[in-house]
């Protein structure tokens, strides 16, 4: 059995309009999001082994934010191939993971429909198909190996957007 931990990064700052797209921070809402995100994560005992994330910064600060509410942090590696990566490219990407439960953070709209795509029928959440910021899906596979996953092969064990923790 593996464990995917999918998310789109939380909501970043456009404050800046000198800064590159790869280099922006998250705004403090984003910073909210990633801190109820891992504590839903870790109340649930969704805990990664390994963490994959583009290696934006704002990747990179949601999982700072997401790992701050966890017992323990897992090794957390940067997979340029992951900044702005269609379907396809994430699902390369997956299949190069080692651990049982892997956290996964990334970008739209490759994200969405990597999870559209990834899971055996839909989610009934309104707002799965548009997977907005800090959305996280946790998708369950029957599969020895990451390398055995595919299209249609998972099953969405959870779905939650930070909205649904802040109301």
């Amino acid at each position: 059995m593996k464990t995917l931990i999918l998310t789109r990064h939380a909501k970043s700052s456009w404050s800046d309009p000198g800064l590159d797209d790869f280099d922006r921070p998250l705004n403090g809402r984003g910073r909210k999001s990633a801190s109820v995100i891992g504590q839903w994560l870790a109340h649930a005992k969704h805990i990664p082994d390994e963490t994959i994330v583009s290696g934006a910064r704002r990747t990179i600060d949601t999982w700072t934010g997401v790992a701050a509410e966890f017992p323990r942090v897992a090794n957390m590696r940067s997979e340029p191939a992951l900044y702005h990566a269609s379907a396809p490219s994430i699902l390369a990407a997956l299949r190069g993971a080692s651990g049982d439960t892997v956290m996964l953070i990334g970008h739209n709209p490759g994200i969405g429909d990597f999870a559209d795509q990834v899971i055996r029928g839909h989610s009934d959440h309104s707002r799965f198909s548009d997977f907005p910021t800090c959305a996280t899906a946790v998708i369950q596979f029957e599969a020895d190996a990451w390398t055995d996953v595919d299209w249609e092969s998972g099953d969405l064990a959870d779905f939650i957007v930070p909205r649904d923790l802040l109301s």
